[in-house]
């Protein structure tokens, strides 16, 4: 018998057997509250370090995450866990990890605190490609996110491409250019990525971030991040959030005095390579600034938190590369300035708006000893439609972008009869000579589709495309890439290029404001008479400027006409770098052939091998 301290006999009267009973009612109940019990409070950045795994398809650096590798993003993350913080905005350059602090945001609310999200990239095309080589790979790669979202390839219907269900809420992957992705069910959190990329309206719906943060109003404890590389000073959305949030910039303290200070390209210095103290004046190298504690110093007040970054704080960049893409950008001139100037520095470009020197471009002007200057590698054309005639410029393409204006032509004619066309084809099939008797042939030419005779222009190329004389129409606005997918939804089943004028445009006037010979983008002009490059050409040339309007409170960028000069002298430069895109010549080839003298009048002459998206036909 089982006896007590007391000698009492237990089984006697049953206590043993009443003992055992409440030792498994405790361990019962301990296994209840561990379940039922509310996981351990985690903030976006603890959450990470415990849990999230880095794909090998999506960093250079797979495995477990680390936030110490990128101290600055512990704040970023944390902010989202800040009940007082609505919104968080994030201005970033590339190569600093915002991707990665949008997909940890998405793990910790798919993991740890379930609710129905929302996230924003700029199309269509971009969020289903961010689902497939963003989101996937992490849900696949982070057992905490494996177990809670069924596999993609089954037939369950919670987890497509573009829709993820998990316990306690789902994930809606949308194109800011698709009003149907922004118009259904609410969520609490809205993560908008690369803004200043959105359209300017989701259809006929309005801005797509407006429409966005609409669907959080149900929701008291609704997050809105938003991240982006600047664009343009004025018109960059993300910057116009940043202006209105608490500003802050990530500090770190000087190796010598301690004071912190932000990294700042003015102190930046090449030779040797390091940043100097903006206290002590004390030189330091890169890796000792790196190595040093930081911080967010906030420069107004404000509940919305705002965040700006550069790559010289990047611990994937080094100072050496963006001094190196610095001097290579500076020397292909304001194009590639201002796109080193946005995704390295995260800083909006501002525009130079000082007016043309008609003047200038007329004293620019060279005599050409023949056809066309022996630096000339491609001939392409572009062609613009009027009621009366036909418009055509002829343009040479060399090494660096740089430019040859060859001819500027008018064909009068009625557009709607043969007669006009006839003449057009039989000037693009001339042969130009070069001054040591070589010869080269037009290999590209876009035409105006837009105006009122389409289905003439769609004839005329069709029966040309062997000949890569294509169809093209104009579209205007922020964004729009300048050479579009081509289709064939048309009558007479013609290759229809869509352009990116305001692109096109703004590329344009960025070259003619290059102003050394040699300099990449130079535009060469002629002076020989019979070319067609008059004063009047030049005031075409310059005819429209670059103009911000506020549309629904969101800035836009629009080109608009200076005065009553006519400005197809700008559309057919336009249409004529069109066509060099589109044939995406192998221009280092073409060089070496050159110099040995070859002419290009065949159809042999090597170009690139075409995207898929592109339409190309067999011969040049």
């Amino acid at each position: 018998m089982t006896k007590n301290l007391d000698g009492l006999d237990l089984e006697l009267y049953g206590l043993e057997e009443l003992l055992e009973s409440r030792k498994k009612t405790a361990k019962l109940f301990s296994k209840i509250v561990k379940i039922l019990a509310p996981p351990p409070k985690l903030k976006v950045s603890e959450w990470a370090d415990k849990y999230r795994k880095l794909s090998q398809e999506s960093s250079a650096e797979p495995g477990q995450w680390r936030t110490d590798r990128a101290p600055y993003q512990r704040e970023i993350m944390d902010s989202v866990n800040d009940p007082d913080v609505e919104s968080v905005v994030v201005m970033s350059s590339a190569q600093v990890g915002k991707s990665e602090i949008i997909n940890n945001i998405i793990g910790y609310f798919i993991d740890h605190d379930p609710y129905p999200m929302l996230l924003l990239q700029p199309t269509l095309e971009m969020a289903q490609a961010y689902s497939k080589d963003r989101i996937a790979p992490m849900i696949r790669d982070t057992p905490a996110l494996t177990n809670k979202i069924s596999d993609a390839r089954s037939r369950h219907g919670d987890n497509t491409l573009l829709h993820k269900k998990f316990p306690g809420g789902h994930i809606t992957i949308v194109g800011a250019n698709s009003p149907a992705g922004l118009a259904s069910r609410p969520v609490r959190v809205v993560l908008a990525d690369e803004v200043d990329r959105f359209p300017i309206s989701a259809g006929a719906e309005g801005d797509p971030l407006s429409l966005a943060h609409k669907r959080t109003k149900t929701f008291w404890n609704r997050k809105k991040v938003s991240v982006s590389t600047p664009t343009v000073k004025d018109a960059s959305r993300i910057e116009a959030e940043y202006e209105d949030s608490t500003k802050e910039q990530w500090f770190v303290s000087c190796p010598s005095c301690g004071l912190f200070q932000p990294y700042e390209w003015a102190r930046i210095k090449f030779e040797p390579i390091g940043m100097e103290c903006i206290h002590c004046r004390e030189l330091h190298e890169e890796r000792e600034w790196k190595a040093r504690p930081g911080k967010w110093t906030a420069r107004q007040e404000s509940n919305k938190r705002g965040f700006h970054l550069n790559a010289l704080a990047s611990p994937w960049e080094s100072w050496a590369n963006i001094i190196r893409e610095f001097k290579e950008a500076k020397k292909k001139g304001p194009e590639m300035l201002k796109t080193w100037t946005n995704t390295t520095l995260g800083e909006t470009w501002e525009e130079q708006h000082e007016e043309e020197d008609i003047g200038a471009l007329l004293k620019r002007r060279i005599r050409y000893h023949a056809d066309v200057p022996d630096d000339v590698l491609v001939l392409t054309a572009g062609v613009d439609v009027q009621n009366d005639r036909l418009e055509v410029e002829v343009v040479g393409w060399g090494m660096d972008d740089i430019s040859y204006g060859i001819t500027y032509q008018t064909f009068y004619g009625d557009p709607g009869q043969s007669e006009v066309w006839e003449t057009l084809d039989e000037f693009l099939q001339k042969e130009w000579e070069y001054e040591d008797g070589g010869r080269v042939i037009i290999s590209a030419v876009c035409v105006d589709s837009g105006g009122h005779y389409t289905q003439e222009v769609y004839r005329f190329c069709k029966a040309r495309e062997h000949r890569r004389i294509f169809a093209i129409k104009g579209k205007g606005g922020t964004g729009v890439p300048f050479i579009g997918k081509a289709t064939r939804n048309n009558r007479e089943r013609a290759a229809l290029f869509s352009i990116g004028v305001d692109d096109g445009k703004e590329t344009i006037i960025s070259r003619l404001k290059v102003d050394f010979e040699g300099k990449p983008g130079y535009c060469h002009f002629p002076t020989n008479e019979d070319r067609g490059y008059d004063e009047m050409y030049f005031k075409g040339l310059t005819s429209e400027k670059r103009r911000i309007r506020y549309v629904r409170g969101q800035p836009k960028i629009e080109w608009v006409k200076k005065n009553s000069v006519r400005n197809e002298p700008l559309d057919l430069r336009n249409y004529a770098m069109a066509a060099v895109r589109i044939l995406n010549p192998m221009m280092d080839a073409l060089h070496e052939k050159r110099k040995a003298g070859a002419s290009f009048t065949k159809t042999q002459a090597p170009i690139r091998k075409p995207r898929r998206r592109r339409v190309v036909s067999k011969g040049i």
